[in-house]
């Protein structure tokens, strides 16, 4: 198990422990640098180290081919936004064309040229489209006003030419005065402005030239009714056309200010209506010719805009590694001759032999005449933690790796959590109806994986994707634990047998066990079906769920604890075996291993014993007699020598430890060579430490204090993680009720109606009930639960959790990241 003597070109599949890795150092000669680093991204089976981190990025040697491939990167991000706004989607797939990246960076600068043209040119034209549909809606409702104006004065003129025919009236002498006494050089010629102005702001702006002018102006609005792109924006705004008539330069300046402030955009405008014909024909042609102008570009942008998306993912693609080549180039140190680049990296042993063949080959197609030098380093920097995992086991390397990442080389949890976390969320989950409708939803996303996982779902959907065979597993446990709860959305089957009880009487289903009677063999595979719907259902099922989470969890608690002891012996630290291991095995199994002898013992016999009596009492009184309670010869006998080692073992694991370390500490200063109980992480550990004289520092009450914290974590823990395994039993008993209520008040209540109407209603709220309580809610807390139970209880036994991931400088991973 990641032995390091192991080699050979085919990786080994252990999830146990990490990989054996290996520092390795690469001295790469100058111009076969950017291959070999392509070659071994190709690989991706080496992790580089960056030895120039006390440069800026600024100061590093590629730094100007990094700014290079950045404009290049830009140039993309330009193209991909153009062809989001033309609707233009680049090929899943492109044809994979030679070029190399000058080629390309010519290319795109190219075609960067052109499109801005392109779109300078447009947005000419367009805005000079809007403005002229504009200027047409103006000279069309301003043109309205400007006739209905001229045929109100004509009637006028000729009502008051008949009135004069008719005769003079009693105001004809003054009118005559009036006109007669009005100066010709005192008369004003009012000036006029025409426009557009938005609909929401027309209000504002009648009442602000109002007041501006003092009333002093006379405006006209008319409603377009559609909406117009407005010239300086380019969105579609609601406008109204305005017409507005003053007296004076002053007041005109005003109202050119208010109409800048108030974004309305101002056209010209004749009162002559033979010339407001000839501008409407005039506008409407200039707005032909530049509807053809602007077409035949934009046909012409678009055929730019697919040549380039056929190849966008290719170039997208060759840009970024490029760009990465360039940023782990620069990660690399310069030698002294700078003919030379060196290389510091993490590699895993068994892929030394490919990335010597890697090396071979960038050396041999560069056509260098000096090959790449590959070395292994030996050093005491902790190597990162390498699993090598697939699409089954990666889900739960996931859940484990989101706790924390293993320390190099520490047992992995999650070889165990493929068994135990689906069975634990079965537990609580129980129920192979509602596990076949799982089955057949994670069976949709297995089956098309293929086709989902090229698509872009969304975060909830990725989530249940991603885990689609943690779901599998935890469907298949489901549909077994159903079958041993014997309930298909809570309604119980004979499916292995007729049951093993027979009703004494009629009133049987109504009365305790006690009308019952056994007729046949003890029902062969889970619960009995005639427990389900008499009285004693819920106190059965309570027991019975509640003890074996009791065994569960103990016996979840105890392999985390044994592996604790794999841990130790892999690391050789014995202090570790015989004060921690030990005293741990034997508090936990002299309280509630205990516990769990007792429960199969009661279901073996049949006992009537209180379980909680004989542990309550065993502490309080452990010398009492058991009476009644007594389950097996000498029991208080071994009561008493569990409670007196688990008081030992208490002090077993808090005072040794200590003090042991600190006696091999100063045996390493003596030269002594006493290593009998030696601890190679204990001396890695301490070793990391030294002061600067040289000398190893050892703090013995920080030792002390961190010994005491996890003792007493332990000792408490012991009751409290027992204690939590009863959540297998509050959700199962959960899951279980509400299933009965949705099958009892809903279904059945529908089908004792006789009306079909309230039948389908009924089908309709139960299988929406069903599907958005049971089969989603209960899904995601059993999940979460069965989550906790692994990360808290399980693991804080052995798993230490502060390592950190082995990431591989790959062109595999450039495919899923985003700019």
């Amino acid at each position: 198990m990641g032995d390091a003597r192991r080699g050979g070109c085919c990786p080994p599949m252990d999830l146990f422990r990490s990989e054996a890795m290996q520092l390795v150092q690469l001295i790469i000669p100058m111009e076969s640098a950017h291959l070999t680093v392509s070659y071994l991204g190709e690989l991706g089976l080496l992790q580089f180290k960056d030895l120039n981190s006390e440069k800026s990025p600024f100061q590093r040697t590629y730094a100007g081919q990094l700014k290079r491939c950045g404009e290049m990167a830009r140039k993309l991000r330009f193209f991909k936004e153009q062809m989001l706004k033309a609707g233009v989607l680049p090929p899943d797939s492109a044809t994979q064309v030679d070029t190399n990246i000058d080629d390309l960076e010519v290319k795109l600068a190219e075609h960067e040229s052109e499109l801005t043209e392109m779109n300078a040119n447009g947005e000419k034209l367009q805005r000079s489209h809007n403005e002229l549909v504009e200027y047409k809606l103006v000279l069309q409702k301003a043109g309205e006003f400007f006739q209905s104006a001229q045929s109100r004065a004509i009637e006028q003129q000729r009502e008051y030419e008949s009135q004069q025919q008719s005769g003079e009236s009693m105001e004809t002498p003054l009118l005559q005065d009036q006109e007669l006494s009005t100066d010709s050089s005192k008369q004003v010629k009012l000036g006029f402005l025409a426009g557009l102005v938005p609909r929401e702001k027309s209000m504002a702006f009648e009442r602000i030239l109002f007041r501006a002018t003092r009333g002093n102006v006379f405006l006209r609005q008319s409603t377009v009714e559609n909406p117009v792109t407005d010239p300086v924006s380019g969105e579609k705004i609601e406008k109204n056309v305005f017409l507005v008539f003053y007296a004076g330069e002053r007041a005109k300046a005003k109202i050119l200010k208010i109409c800048e402030a108030f974004g309305a955009n101002r056209y010209p405008f004749t009162e002559e209506l033979g010339k407001q014909a000839q501008m409407i024909a005039e506008v409407s042609g200039r707005l032909s010719e530049l509807k053809t102008t602007i077409d035949a570009g934009l046909l012409h942008r678009g055929n730019l805009l697919q040549t380039i998306g056929a190849q966008f993912n290719q170039w997208n693609l060759l840009v970024r590694k490029e760009k990465s080549i360039y940023h782990t180039l620069n990660m690399l140190s310069l030698d002294v001759t700078k003919k030379c680049l060196v290389a510091e990296g993490w590699s895993p042993v068994f892929a030394t032999k490919q990335i010597q063949d890697a090396l071979e080959r960038a050396a041999f197609d560069s056509n260098s005449q000096v090959g790449a030098i590959f070395q292994v380093l030996h050093t005491r920097e902790s190597p990162p933690t390498y699993f090598q995992t697939n699409k089954f086991t990666s889900s739960f390397q996931g859940i484990v790796d989101a706790y924390g990442v293993a320390k190099y080389q520490e047992a992995n949890p999650a070889v165990y959590t493929i068994v135990t976390f689906p069975f634990l969320f079965a537990v609580m989950f129980g129920d192979w109806g509602h596990g076949i409708c799982l089955l057949l939803a994670t069976l949709y996303f297995i089956l098309r994986e293929k086709k989902l996982s090229s698509q872009k779902l969304g975060d909830i959907m990725e989530m249940t994707f991603g885990g689609r065979y943690v779901i599998l597993m935890m469907s298949i446990f489901s549909i077994f634990t159903g079958l041993i709860y014997n309930e298909f959305f809570s309604v119980p089957f004979e499916l292995f047998g007729p049951s093993a009880y027979a009703c004494r009487d009629l009133s049987c289903r109504d009365a305790t066990t006690e009308g019952l009677i056994k007729v046949r063999r003890t029902y062969p595979f889970g619960v009995d079906p005639v427990w389900h719907g008499s009285r004693s259902e819920l106190p059965f099922l309570n027991s019975l769920k509640m003890k074996m989470s009791i065994l569960l969890g103990v016996a979840q608690m105890n392999l985390g604890i044994v592996i604790s002891f794999f841990n130790a012996k892999f690391f050789r630290n014995n202090l570790n075996v015989w004060f921690q291991f030990i005293p741990e095995i034997i508090f936990l199994n002299g309280l509630f291993g205990y516990l769990s002898l007792l429960i199969i013992v009661k279901w073996s016999t049949g006992s009537q014993a209180d379980l909680y009596h004989i542990m309550i009492y065993m502490f309080l009184s452990p010398t009492d007699d058991l009476g009644e309670n007594q389950l097996f010869p000498g029991q208080k006998t071994l009561q008493l020598v569990l409670l007196l080692l688990a008081l030992v073992s208490v002090p077993w694991m808090l005072i040794p430890k200590p003090f042991l370390l600190k006696k091999q500490h100063e045996d390493r200063h003596r030269g002594e060579s006493y290593a009998p109980l030696q601890s190679t992480e204990e001396s890695l550990q301490v070793d990391s430490n030294h002061d600067s004289h040289g000398h190893e520092e050892f703090e013995f009450s920080e030792i002390f204090v961190h010994q005491l914290i996890h003792t007493i974590e332990f000792v408490l823990g012991a009751v409290s993680n027992t204690a939590s395994y009863l959540r297998l039993w509050a959700l199962s008993l959960a899951h279980s009720e509400l299933s009965t209520v949705f099958y009892d008040k809903v279904l059945l209540l529908a089908w004792g109606y006789n009306n079909v109407i309230i039948l389908v209603v009924g089908i309709i709220v139960f299988v929406f009930a069903t599907v958005g309580v049971l089969l989603v809610m209960e899904t995601l807390s059993a999940f979460l639960h069965a989550l906790r139970l692994h990360w808290v209880e399980f693991q804080n036994k052995f798993y230490e959790g502060d390592g950190y991931k082995f990431y591989p400088y790959s062109f595999a991973l450039l495919e899923d990241e985003d700019e």
